[in-house]
């Protein structure tokens, strides 16, 4: 399979790059620092040499540096499985919050997922097969104190996810949204997760893997992941 991954340096994103890596699938990475990009491409080309690994660096929340990465994307053909992955996280309040901090996690949350897949998703209409994943949050279902803008975005990317999945539909590609917890990413830098309190990268890379291997006319359409002890 060809698979574009979006925010494919760290995190989630890297996990999954890794583990479609070891499966034998070419990879498409995207994210926006190119130091790290080029080191976690470099790491899954030397550990998986079977898989194919292309990259290239892009800020994604900038409309042209998205849609350039999504064409770029499209010159390898049309790919089997896009992973909208690419998120950040601030503490603010929509009322009280500066407006930069709503007009940026919304660029970086929704509009790089948004522009990507409107330049991809014909490329699957075209073959009448694919697989979209958007990674949001459950900050999408359940308003919290000093997560406003955060959890807006997230709310975008949902209502975006709901809309794909039913225009999509009658072409055969499959659109999948995760509703993750909390998980060891950037966003939890420095917590104390030596006693599994939150979820691992590496878990969640499983589980989108074992999403996209369904076959048949089976598709999940939404998914919420917590941490086993809930959230915190």
């Amino acid at each position: 399979m060809k698979i574009i991954i979006t925010g494919a340096s760290r995190g989630i994103g890297k996990a999954t790059a890794l583990k479609f890596a070891s499966m034998g699938h070419h990879l498409l990475l995207g994210a926006k620092t190119a130091h790290y990009l080029k080191k976690t491409a470099d790491e899954i080309q030397s550990s998986f040499p079977q898989s194919k690994v292309d990259y290239m660096a892009a800020d994604l929340s900038n409309r042209e540096e998205a849609i350039h990465f999504a064409e770029w994307c499209l010159t390898f053909g049309a790919p089997d499985l896009l992973i909208n992955n690419a998120g950040t996280y601030l503490q603010g309040n929509v009322v009280y919050g500066p407006d930069a901090n709503m007009e940026y996690l919304m660029n970086v949350n929704f509009f790089s997922a948004y522009h990507i897949t409107k330049i991809v998703a014909p490329a699957m209409v075209g073959k009448k097969c694919g697989h979209i994943i958007n990674v949001s949050s459950i900050a999408a279902m359940q308003a919290y104190p000093n997560g406003g803008d955060y959890g807006v975005s997230k709310f975008a990317l949902s209502g975006f996810s709901k809309n794909l999945r039913l225009e999509l539909l009658p072409h055969g590609i499959r659109v999948s949204c995760l509703h993750l917890g909390a998980v060891e990413t950037d966003s939890w830098q420095g917590f104390d997760n030596s006693n599994d309190r939150i979820m691992k990268p590496s878990e969640i890379a499983e589980l989108i893997a074992s999403i996209v291997e369904l076959k048949g006319s089976v598709v999940v359409e939404d998914l919420v992941v917590r941490p086993q002890l809930g959230d915190l």
